[in-house]
């Protein structure tokens, strides 16, 4: 990441925009408003689908400053020192500042965030459903259905078991609580990072070729973050 931005402070925590967050949220407001809301809530004008795209990327990066929220504040509550969190092109970022000092502190603080994001996607689909059942405007109900589907999807990618996502630091405190063993938990749970970050260029890859499964620069970009944040954790516990 780059030079990032201050925003606001949210429950005592400051947040922060890396540079990169600025060109995501264009890029997601764009996809959103020409190519998503045409099709989920069709016949309305562009100016409409462009104000869709904006609530749409807004609640989406709200969505992953309240996971982010959730880790900080189980780390708070495990007296686990915190700085800030940080918006940046692969989602967010929260500082901790001190390892967790068992495998319960682990499991509890990687978790804290999915949660999170299980109950906003259970609320913003139980208020989609409401507000469809009120007759309210398809236009809102859309971006509240898109909100509720983007939370889940966002909870089933995080617990995927591979390190640095919440699902790796998952099987590393079970990895660790097994074993007693943080280094070899940690490198296991690498490797499987990198492994991860390897299926996912190898996606983006197939996709250039005309697979048919979209998001080809995407998934190499996520893929190559993923890969060199696993190896360099490998490394840093290596022996």
């Amino acid at each position: 990441m780059g030079s990032r931005f201050y925003l606001f402070t949210i429950l005592g925590f400051p947040v922060y925009a890396d540079a990169s967050w600025f060109i995501i949220v264009l890029l997601i407001v764009w996809r959103l408003s020409a190519g998503y809301f045409p099709f989920a809530a069709p016949g309305y004008d562009d100016s409409a689908y462009l104000v869709m795209g904006v609530l749409g990327a807004l609640g989406l990066f709200g969505s992953v400053l309240l996971h982010e929220v959730g880790h900080m504040l189980e780390a708070r509550r495990r007296h686990i020192p915190t700085g800030a969190i940080t918006l940046h092109l692969f989602g967010g970022l929260a500082e901790m500042y001190a390892a967790p000092r068992k495998p319960s502190e682990e499991a509890t603080v990687a978790l804290a965030g999915p949660l999170v994001s299980l109950l906003l996607g259970a609320g913003f689909y139980g208020l989609g459903y409401g507000l469809e059942g009120a007759g309210v405007t398809p236009g809102l109900t859309s971006v509240v259905f898109y909100l509720g589907f983007i939370n889940l999807a966002l909870l089933v990618f995080n617990m995927i078991p591979a390190f640095p996502l919440d699902g790796g630091r998952v099987l590393r405190s079970i990895l660790w609580a097994v074993t007693g063993k943080i280094q070899w938990a940690t490198r296991v749970s690498a490797n499987l990072g990198m492994g991860f970050g390897v299926v996912l260029i190898g996606m983006g890859v197939l996709s250039y070729m005309g697979a048919g499964i979209g998001g080809g620069l995407w998934w190499i970009l996520i893929g190559a973050y993923l890969l060199m944040t696993a190896n360099a954790v490998r490394r840093g516990h290596a022996g």
